[in-house]
């Protein structure tokens, strides 16, 4: 603990950053005030490895400028931007185009995603997060990267995933049919990527001998890459491979969820694309999509 019982102020530790634990301890406060001024952005902190850390000088200097109310008194929150970020789905895009719900996208993989979320970047995030230690989706990587946040993870869909080619060339029927072909990959961080490399460890597959395209940041990139032949596969979506007129071999099926702000769901944007994903306009189109299940869209997975 940082307190001296004979001090009137906090003891600032000897070292560089601070853990929530003991900013907590020397502010006296909880921890859970020490994540939400963190998610708020009232205090200063950085990222690293999923974890919150304080520079113990900026916030000394923090402190020594506050109100005399303190912590407490600090300027109000900057309301989150109306942005969706994250992972790009096909289907939530248009969902989004199609509500008028006023949203904005950054569309930069699941990672990306939620850790602009973290730092107050946007409304929601949307990921695809596998954990290969606990079989399991989103949950794990959330709690890793956002545990500490006002948030709630929904779910949106359950995706089918799987090998795109074209027609006529070579017709791969899982991961250990890559080797000899062009794989249009997607960035490090992406869902796609993550879940592609914890398959092919299972398989046993190198992926570092497997030729590969220049990388896709979106689900349409990837397959419209194979599309024009700059690629020969690619570890992507059945619905989009339909659109695109190519050939599907399914390998998995993934859980595509949404981490929202509590407080931004009350916002118009939030509440006005919800609205939407609960319309028989929407149901239709993800049939007509195909390779999606919605049947647990808006349930809540997880809560903080």
């Amino acid at each position: 603990m940082f307190w001296d019982a004979r001090m009137s102020e906090p003891a600032f530790p000897d070292h560089e950053y601070l853990t929530v634990k003991e900013l907590a301890e020397l502010l006296r406060l909880k921890e859970r005030k020490i994540y939400d001024l963190a998610a708020s952005g009232q205090v200063p902190c950085s990222r690293a490895t999923g974890k919150l850390l304080f520079p113990a000088g900026e916030i000394r200097a923090w402190i020594e400028g506050a109100t005399s109310g303190g912590v407490e008194a600090a300027a109000p929150a900057t309301p989150r931007p109306p942005i969706l970020l994250g992972s790009h789905d096909p289907l939530l895009d248009w969902a989004v185009r199609q509500s008028q719900c006023g949203l904005a996208s950054f569309y930069d993989g699941s990672r990306d995603g939620v850790e602009r979320f973290a730092r107050g970047e946007g409304m929601a995030a949307g990921l695809h997060i596998h954990d290969a230690a606990s079989d399991s989706w989103n949950i794990p990587a959330v709690r890793e990267m956002a545990g500490g946040l006002n948030a709630v993870l929904l779910g949106f869909a359950t995706r089918r995933r799987g090998l795109v080619f074209r027609a006529g060339e070579s017709t791969p029927k899982d991961l250990d049919d890559l080797q000899g072909l062009r794989l249009v990959p997607r960035q490090a961080g992406s869902g796609t990527d993550t879940l592609l490399r914890g398959l092919a460890a299972k398989a046993g597959l190198d992926l570092s001998g497997v030729m590969q395209a220049e990388v896709a940041r979106t689900e349409d990139d990837a397959v419209e890459a194979v599309r024009r032949g700059e690629g020969d596969v690619a570890f992507g979506l059945e619905a989009v491979a339909r659109n695109y007129g190519l050939e599907f071999a399914p390998v998995v099926e993934e859980q595509f969820a949404l981490l929202v702000d509590r407080k931004a769901w009350f916002e118009p944007q939030m509440q006005a694309l919800m609205r939407f994903l609960s319309s028989p306009e929407f149901a239709a189109r993800a049939e007509s999509y195909g390779g999606y299940d919605i049947a647990a869209c808006g349930t809540v997975l997880w809560n903080a």
